[in-house]
């Protein structure tokens, strides 16, 4: 980040935006992100899946969904600059976009610690680097008292369900599994082919498992879901728990709150264990 702009995930350099920058987001955290930054006037467009800030987004036109924008919605709000992501967006509608918009900022964090990265880039070429280190030292504290109680914690083997019908897991190389692992938590079924693999369910599917992690997204667990799968499972002993995939996927300033929301489900786990274990 410099004073003259900021460098994407691409390598393309962006130069530091006029106080006219008309900012659209097709990437749910980062709009909550450019809100953070002091930029929510500046944002005219973002997708139907950008739901925070809830008040602040309520007139801010909605140009479709991460996968399927709209591009002629999104080319008459007249943007200088589209702020995409390598896994949430689709190349051919980002090359559709680049065609008449000046700046189509690529990002594509890959573990958490890359928040710091994404909130300097973002301040760089928007000029809020005063309000980019703000949220970097909010996010290292986070960090900091999360390491602080993960050097107590073992080693456990979860999987985590993103998806039913058909199963689905997450594989290691993903920003969700890279947070994981920051309380020690080490994801299961990984594929080294396919980052959101599907999960063989029977009987010996939750061999050397200790958690089964139910996220709130992209699928909407809720607790039928988990006996559902503790039938089919046939597992009596697992520990199975709903967790808010907001808080353990969404970079962004985001992340700070997710850091300590992990803190405090990974203690409470550790806890729920222990007790399994004693009864």
């Amino acid at each position: 980040m410099t004073r003259e702009g900021a460098i994407d995930a691409l390598g393309v350099h962006h130069p530091r935006a006029t106080g006219e920058a008309r900012i659209v987001s097709l990437v749910p955290s980062i709009t909550e992100l450019l809100f953070d930054l002091g930029l929510g006037e500046r944002v005219v467009g973002r997708t139907t899946f950008c739901v925070h800030p809830e008040r602040e987004l309520a007139d801010v036109p909605r140009v479709g969904g991460t996968k399927k924008p709209h591009i002629e919605k999104l080319r008459r709000l007249r943007p200088t600059h589209v702020i995409v992501n390598v896994d949430e967006n689709r190349r051919e509608d980002v090359e559709a976009i680049a065609a008449f918009t000046p700046h189509v900022v690529v990002t594509h964090p890959l573990v958490p610690d890359d928040n710091l990265a994404l909130y300097r880039m973002l301040g760089g070429i928007f000029d809020r680097c005063g309000q980019a280190e703000q949220l970097c030292a909010a996010f290292q504290r986070a960090r900091d008292a999360l390491m602080e109680i993960s050097a107590s914690l073992p080693r456990r083997r979860v999987l985590y369900l993103i998806w039913r019908d058909p199963w689905m897991t997450i594989s290691r190389d993903t920003y969700i599994s890279s947070t994981l692992a920051l309380v020690n938590w080490q994801t299961a079924c990984h594929d080294p082919d396919v980052r959101y693999p599907q999960v063989r369910v029977g009987k010996r599917t939750l061999v050397d498992i200790d958690v089964v992690l139910f996220s709130s997204e992209p699928f909407p667990f809720k607790r039928a879901h988990l006996e559902e799968f503790r039938n089919l499972t046939g597992d009596a002993d697992t520990l199975f728990e709903l967790i808010d995939g907001e808080m353990i996927s969404w970079y962004g300033s985001r992340a700070i709150a997710g850091l300590d929301y992990l803190r405090e489900r990974a203690v409470a786990l550790q806890r729920a264990l222990e007790n399994k274990r004693r009864a």
